[in-house]
């Protein structure tokens, strides 16, 4: 995988609305994703492989424990990116029929290099319009922590109920509530604070829907569209510990924020983080330890039979 390193700091339509004081729209969200996805493909997967939970499993991991292990179960990963999620899955039941859907070519590239050619179907589409999926094709729909990121999320839902079996489920990873997670309160606010002094909007308006990342607003959401469904939210936190250096730049490559700043203050943003993140403060920053800490929900949909 390529160095997430920014060298220039990312601009984009979302980017320069925020600049002249505008509101950017979706068109502008779905431009603004595309361009860090393109330059940076496969850079969810550097920080989520490697943060873990107490039982040592990454997010990815803990989403993929929502599929049944039976031969011939049809899967949706939605937004596969990289391809992570799909490799976990075919690893564990050779036998799986999956389907992977993004709407980066680069990353749809990473995800089939990493599997055997034929073992999955790619398809490059939009989350709300999944034209290529047929109806009730699908016995398990999951999506690892891009739910979060979609505007509009009412076509989403609608469609992902849409190419779901009857009797079939929908599994999401997302943000959990910031305070579940020691410091990502804090690592959250300095990477911000760094960015919104080159750009003072940014942070004013979400990257897509806001109520995916309240467990309540969640629920109401999801109810909406599958209103007879048995809906559960768990929230769980992944760490990862190692050199204050190579943690502090995974960890900031994880938000989006982070791509927008030039190099040198990336570099001083970067220094920071390494100062809040580190356990010890003993010999040079790449002796030095640290931690980080992320809080995720997993989203469970078990729509009624009926």
């Amino acid at each position: 995988m390529k160095n997430i390193e920014n060298h220039g700091g990312l601009n984009s339509a979302w980017t320069d609305s925020l600049a002249r004081n505008q509101h950017p729209d979706d068109t502008a969200l779905l431009a603004h994703l595309r361009t860090v996805h393109q330059h940076n493909a496969g850079f969810t997967e550097m920080c989520a492989s490697s943060c873990r939970d107490e039982a040592g499993r990454n997010s990815y991991e803990w989403l993929a424990e929502a599929v049944p292990s039976i031969d011939g179960t049809r899967v949706l990963d939605l937004a596969c990116g990289s391809g992570p999620l799909l490799e976990i899955l075919y690893d564990r039941n050779l036998n799986l029929q999956l389907t992977g859907v993004d709407m980066s070519p680069e990353e749809l590239a990473l995800a089939k290099g990493r599997l055997p050619e034929g073992v999955v179907q790619f398809f490059e589409l939009k989350a709300q319009d999944l034209k290529a999926i047929g109806d009730n094709s699908k016995d398990v729909v999951l999506c690892h922590w891009a739910l979060t990121l979609m505007n509009p999320i009412a076509p989403v839902l609608d469609e992902i109920r849409r190419v779901l079996s009857k009797g079939g489920r929908f599994a999401a990873l997302v943000d959990g509530p910031m305070s579940a997670a020691s410091m990502y309160t804090e690592v959250h606010d300095l990477i911000y604070k760094c960015v919104q002094a080159e750009l003072p909007n940014y942070g004013q308006v979400e990257l897509g829907d806001p109520r995916i990342r309240g467990t309540d607003s969640l629920n109401h959401l999801i109810s909406a569209t599958f209103p007879d469904a048995e809906v559960t939210v768990e929230t769980n936190v992944v760490s990862m510990e190692g050199p204050a250096t190579e943690v502090a730049e995974l960890a900031a490559g994880f938000f989006y924020a982070a791509f927008t700043l030039p190099t040198e203050l990336r570099r001083t943003m970067l220094s920071k983080l390494s100062d809040l993140l580190a356990v010890t403060n003993l010999g040079e920053d790449a002796a030095r330890k640290a931690r980080f800490s992320m809080p995720i929900n997993r989203l469970l949909v078990i729509p009624s039979p009926k």
